[in-house]
C-alpha cells in the first residue's frame, strides 16, 4: 500500500495527510450547517449542498494530484506574465464585476454561470512573482534600485486593487509579501521605512475614505469596525451566534449533526464555518483544525531546509504563510479577535473557485516537495545531505 502511494502520490506524505483531513472535516462540516438551508431551498434535498461541495471537492483533489505532478520550474519563466494578466483583471472587476455587499469581487464566465474572484489569481501570481524576484536577485538583493523596487511596486499595486473590493485580502496579501520579502534577506531599512509609509498612507485613506458616508462600501468598513467587540444591538448579530456556538460546544462538543446555531449564524458553511466545528466537536476539534494549519506552515519549513534552489523554498513559503494566514482570519473573526471579513476557511468553507485555487497552491508545494533533494539556502551555497 505504501509502494502504491509513493508512486502516485508524491512529495511531503504529511501535507498529503492534511489535505485529506482538512477535505473529510469540510464534507462533515458543510453536510451538518447546510441541511436545514438545503431543507428550506431545495424541495426537501437536505443532501444538496453535501453532494455539490463533495463534486467540489473532488475535483480540488484531482487539481492537486495535478498540479503536484507538475515541475514547479515552470512557474518562474511565467510569473511575471501572469502578474500582467491580473492587473486588467482586477481592473475590470472593480469596474464590470458582480457585486455583494456592495464589493465588486467576481466576474461571471459568459454561457457558463460561473464566477471567479480575480483576486485569487492576483494572489497567487503576486507570491510567484515576489519569489521569483528575491530567488534572482539574491546576489544583489539589499539594492535598492535592482530588488526592493521591482518587488513593492507590483505588491503595493495589486493590493491597491484589490483594497476597494476587500480589504482583508489586500491586508493578508501585504503581509504574506512582507513576510516573504523578510525572509529573503530585503533590507531591513528598506522594508521598514516602506512599511511606515505605507501605515501613514493607509491611515490617511481611512480617514478621507470615513468622510464619504453615502459610499456603501466605506459604510459597510465603518459598521464593522464599529461594531467589533460590540455586543449590543443587531449590527454584531453574526458575532455573537458565532460566539454561542463557541461557547456551547464545551471541550467535547454537541456531536456531528448537532448544531443549533447552524439556525441562526448567517453564513455557517463559510465565513462562520469554524465556529460550527468547535460546537460539534468542541475545543478539542477546534485545536485539531488549527493544527493542521500550523504543522502545514511547518512542513513547508522543512521544504525550505531541504530546497535545492531558492524559487521553490521561496515559492512554497509564500503559499504556505498565504493559506495559513488566511485560515487564521477566519479563525479570529469567530472568536471574535478580529472584525468580520468575509475570509473562507482554506479548503474547508463551501465554495468553487476559491477552493479551486487552494487546491492549486497545496498542489504547487507538494510539486515542490518531491522535487527536492539537497540543502540550499540561496543560489550558489549548496550543501549536500551527505556532509556534516
Amino acid at each position: 500500500m505504501e509502494s502504491l502511494f509513493g508512486k502516485y502520490f508524491k512529495g511531503d506524505k504529511i501535507i498529503w495527510l492534511i489535505v485529506m483531513f482538512l477535505s473529510i472535516i469540510s464534507l462533515l462540516a458543510i453536510y451538518s450547517s447546510t441541511g436545514a438551508l438545503a431543507y428550506r431551498f431545495q424541495e426537501g434535498n437536505t443532501a444538496y449542498y453535501f453532494l455539490k461541495q463533495f463534486v467540489f471537492i473532488g475535483i480540488g483533489l484531482a487539481l492537486v494530484f495535478m498540479v503536484h505532478m507538475v515541475n514547479c520550474r515552470v512557474y518562474a519563466p511565467i510569473s511575471k506574465g501572469l502578474l500582467l494578466i491580473s492587473i486588467p483583471l482586477l481592473l475590470f472587476t472593480l469596474v464590470f464585476g458582480a457585486s455583494l455587499n456592495s464589493a465588486a469581487r467576481w466576474l461571471a464566465i459568459p454561457g457558463l454561470g460561473v464566477t471567479i474572484q480575480t483576486s485569487d489569481i492576483a494572489k497567487m501570481a503576486l507570491v510567484m512573482y515576489v519569489a521569483n524576484i528575491l530567488s534572482q536577485r539574491q546576489n544583489e538583493i539589499k539594492d535598492l534600485k535592482k530588488s526592493f523596487i521591482p518587488i513593492v511596486v507590483p505588491v503595493a499595486l495589486i493590493c491597491l486593487l484589490i483594497l476597494p473590493a476587500n480589504f482583508s485580502t489586500a491586508m493578508m496579501l501585504g503581509l504574506t509579501c512582507w513576510l516573504l520579502m523578510l525572509i529573503g534577506r530585503i533590507s531591513l531599512k528598506q522594508l521598514f521605512g516602506f512599511t511606515g509609509l505605507a501605515i501613514v498612507l493607509l491611515g490617511i485613506f481611512i480617514f478621507i475614505a470615513l468622510q464619504f458616508k453615502t459610499v456603501n462600501r466605506i459604510q459597510t468598513w465603518k459598521n464593522r469596525i464599529e461594531n467589533f467587540g460590540n455586543d449590543d444591538g443587531d449590527g454584531n448579530f453574526q458575532v455573537n451566534q458565532s460566539k454561542i456556538a463557541i461557547a456551547t460546544g464545551g471541550i467535547i462538543g454537541k456531536g456531528p449533526g448537532n448544531s443549533t446555531q447552524r439556525n441562526f449564524l448567517p453564513h455557517p458553511y463559510s465565513d462562520f464555518i469554524f465556529a460550527i466545528i468547535v460546537e460539534e466537536y468542541g475545543l478539542i476539534g477546534g485545536v485539531a483544525v488549527l493544527l493542521l494549519y500550523l504543522i502545514l506552515l511547518f512542513r513547508a519549513g522543512v521544504i525550505v531546509k531541504k530546497a535545492n534552489r531558492t524559487f521553490p523554498a521561496f515559492l512554497a513559503i509564500g503559499l504556505a504563510l498565504l493559506l495559513v494566514l488566511q485560515a487564521m482570519v477566519n479563525m479570529c473573526v469567530a472568536v471574535n479577535l478580529i472584525p468580520v471579513t468575509g475570509q473562507p476557511l482554506p479548503l474547508v468553507s463551501m465554495g468553487g473557485t476559491s477552493l479551486f485555487f487552494t487546491s492549486a497552491a497545496f498542489g504547487i508545494i507538494l510539486s515542490i516537495s518531491r522535487t527536492q533533494g539537497k540543502t540550499e539556502l540561496f543560489d550558489g551555497e549548496e550543501e549536500s545531505k551527505d556532509n556534516s
